[in-house]
């Protein structure tokens, strides 16, 4: 249990570097869940929720992508993995816009591509700060 909350804490530290970098993308934080007046609280809940979507996406989706094109992922060297990436960000987005959190990215081909970057590097750099890739026998 620690370690999946870990895991929403780095996807969601990821997508706010992401958001702080890129102009082109941005957090939506609702006012009304939670209510409490605090808007720095009902941003740091939007991107725990938001963490929470993309690592579900990341978990369920993207495995099927990936072994689907695995093909085209040997063809050009590992380089459409980004690719993915950006397109596991986008159905993110997509998934969001039903709930009263939000995140919006106004285009694939530049935000969504360098976000995509930008989340990995954040999330390996701070998995091998907490540890998450290292095997246990917990």
């Amino acid at each position: 249990m620690v370690k999946f909350l870990l895991r929403v804490i780095v996807n969601g530290l990821a997508l706010w570097v992401a958001t702080l970098i890129l102009p082109g993308m941005e957090v939506i934080p609702s006012d009304t869940v939670g209510d409490t007046g605090d808007t720095t609280l009902n941003t740091v809940i939007a991107y725990l929720v938001i963490g929470l979507v993309f690592g579900a996406v990341n978990a369920v989706v993207k495995p099927v992508i990936s072994l689907l094109s695995l093909p085209l992922t040997c063809l050009t060297l590992g380089l459409f993995t980004i690719i993915i990436n950006a397109g596991m960000l986008i159905l993110t987005v997509w998934l969001t816009s039903y709930l009263p959190i939000q995140v919006t990215v106004d285009a694939f081909w530049w935000t969504a591509v360098f976000a995509a970057i930008i989340i990995s590097i954040v999330s390996m750099v701070a998995n091998g700060v907490f540890g998450l890739n290292r095997s246990s026998r917990d």
